[in-house]
């Protein structure tokens, strides 16, 4: 087999895993997110890191975090996916979230391995995007 079919074959192996991993976790993200709109919190919970559930012990202490600390993912009137990146060995998917009010925020997904399955192991605020008019 020649340098560049090897080379093809080998660029075209890491482009459908990528894309797999970026689906995958923007899978995780929604199905959170949509646990949020059912008001589930103990579905939402599961999405969460092992170290996350160590340190909110239960969902309705997860319950308190999210809908005091995020209200925007709590009620999200709508969600885009941006970008996937790794930054520091870790993955991060930024999101952008519009709130029930029209507020716009940019928020930092980090994102681990467990198992086979993503996990969500911590949600940064970046900034206010902007207002809708």
């Amino acid at each position: 087999m020649g340098r560049l079919l090897k080379a093809a074959l080998f660029w075209l192996a890491m482009t459908v895993g990528a894309q797999a991993q970026d689906a995958e976790i923007r899978d995780t993200i929604s199905q959170q997110f949509d646990a949020f709109r059912a008001d589930d919190f103990a579905r939402a919970f599961e999405f969460a890191s092992p170290q996350l559930q160590l340190m909110f012990r239960t969902p309705d202490n997860f319950r308190a975090m999210v809908t005091q600390g995020y209200p925007m993912v709590w009620r999200p009137a709508e969600v885009r996916f941006l970008d996937l990146r790794e930054e520091g060995g870790a993955l991060w998917q930024r999101v952008m979230v519009t709130g029930e009010n029209g507020s716009v925020h940019v928020l930092d997904y980090r994102m681990i391995p467990v198992g086979d399955d993503w996990r969500i192991s911590g949600v940064q605020v970046l900034e206010k995007a902007g207002v809708a008019a």
